[in-house]
């Protein structure tokens, strides 16, 4: 028992009780999205600025009509204008 790896424990676990195959199949998708969620923020999020060199604050470039909310209830991004200057 001492020299098992978690795999093999794991395996004779779900071997002798099959009613934890479905709680360890929703604790793998929950730990899946959230990683995949958080991949999504640092890629898209306007917060995070991964090049400072080239463009220190992407913030700036972001036109009144991109989405980078995940989800708009009331707000529709195509028919918005700018109210802001350039710099």
């Amino acid at each position: 028992m001492a020299g098992a790896s978690l795999g093999a424990r794991l395996y004779r676990q779900i071997k002798r009780h099959p009613g934890l195959i479905p709680m360890i199949g929703f604790i793998c998708l929950g730990m899946g999205s959230a990683g995949l969620y958080l991949l999504r923020l640092a890629l898209k999020s306007p917060d995070v600025c991964w090049d400072r060199k080239n463009n220190p604050e992407p913030w700036n470039r972001l036109s009144p009509n991109d989405q980078y909310k995940f989800f708009a209830v009331t707000t529709d991004y195509k028919n918005l204008k700018k109210d802001r200057p350039d710099f």
